[in-house]
């Protein structure tokens, strides 16, 4: 899988932008606020709609703009051409010009895994972050699961602006929470099995790039102690004070231990870079391996920040990638780009949001 084509308009800082790839490691070259990132933000846009970022539609138009449009053409089995166009008024998505009604219809057709500075919130950060870093795995690779997820997405929103009513229909609110339950029961069983399967490859990785011999575990951490729907039933007055849902799996959480130790409170800067750098790592491989083909490995700047023994750590990834004729798309200055990879790199220079074929 590579993405064979990216254009861009109004996205950034970028007015127009037509750009032909074909598979191996593209260097994006340039000084900061070039728009090396921006680049990387739309392709991951394209993979999974959502900025890595965590910013909103409004914040990826270019400024005086009213929308933003981003395509690409995805080589795959065959050729997928997908067109997204977002504006405060209007959002349209297509694939293969025909307009998509479902996302769990789309989700899959580019697979993308980022590497960048916003991965320590994966250790540092709330719970979220890991729910959302756990959802997006599992939608890849389980079929069902998105559909699933945005089921009982829906049910909570509803079941929560019930909630917020000064008079609650007690009959209504029954079908929201049966509606819950059920969907959210079959997430506590999916999240549950993925989890241990996911520890070994995220421990392994760990094992190869940490500096000390740390240990490292992960554990599902359920946001429902026992049964979903007597657990709702018990905490009613509270959710009637709180006006809103308070327990059930939005509030599941990963739990990342170092001998033994919570990770965020009790180990060092370099320690959560390393542990952020395995849980990505066990990402790209275990979508590798379910799929039988790489994912795109979108590497924001960070090779200039780790040291040896880290950066090391994705040349057997960026191997395997080319060997299976993969794609991988790097930001670095002119100062920090990665010329131990080892790899043959095709060189982009990026310059007030223009992309062009640089020296090799």
């Amino acid at each position: 899988m590579h993405l064979s084509r990216l254009k861009l308009r109004d996205f950034r800082n970028y007015v127009r932008l037509d750009a032909e790839f074909g598979p191996g490691c593209h260097v994006l070259l340039g000084n900061n606020a070039q728009g090396k990132t921006n680049i990387l933000e739309a392709v991951y846009l394209l993979a999974t709609l959502r900025s890595f970022r965590g910013c909103g539609g409004a914040q990826m138009i270019r400024q005086g703009a009213k929308g933003y449009f981003v395509g690409g053409s995805v080589v795959g089995q065959g050729v997928s051409e997908i067109k997204a166009y977002w504006s405060p008024r209007e959002r349209k998505l297509s694939l293969n010009e025909r307009p998509i009604r479902r996302l769990a219809d789309y989700f899959g057709v580019l697979r993308a895994v980022v590497f960048c500075s916003e991965d320590l919130a994966l250790v540092k950060g709330p719970a979220q972050g890991r729910r959302r870093f756990l959802d997006l795995l599992l939608a890849q690779t389980v079929p069902g699961y998105l559909t699933l997820l945005m089921r009982y997405a829906k049910a909570l929103r509803s079941r929560n602006a019930l909630l917020k009513q000064a008079l609650i229909d007690l009959v209504e609110l029954d079908g929201f929470t049966l509606e819950l339950v059920q969907a959210g029961e079959a997430l506590i069983a999916a999240r549950r099995e993925f989890v241990p399967a996911l520890a070994p490859r995220v421990q392994s990785a760990f094992r190869r790039i940490a500096a000390e011999s740390d240990a490292l575990s992960l554990h599902y951490q359920p946001g429902v102690a026992g049964d979903f729907a007597v657990t709702l039933s018990q905490s009613r007055t509270r959710e009637r004070a709180l006006k809103t849902t308070v327990v059930g799996p939005h509030r599941d959480d990963l739990t990342l231990l170092v001998n033994d130790r919570a990770a965020a409170p009790f180990t060092s800067e370099g320690q959560k870079r390393t542990l952020a750098i395995a849980l990505k790592l066990a990402q790209a491989e275990h979508l590798a391996d379910v799929h039988g083909t790489p994912p795109l490995l979108l590497i924001d700047d960070v090779m200039g920040e780790l040291d040896a023994r880290r950066r090391a750590a994705f040349v057997p990834l960026l191997q395997h990638s080319f060997r299976a004729g993969g794609q991988v798309f790097m930001t670095c200055t002119e100062e920090n780009w990665p010329r131990q990879l080892g790899c043959e790199l095709q060189r982009w220079k990026v310059e007030q949001g223009h992309l062009a074929r640089g020296a090799e």
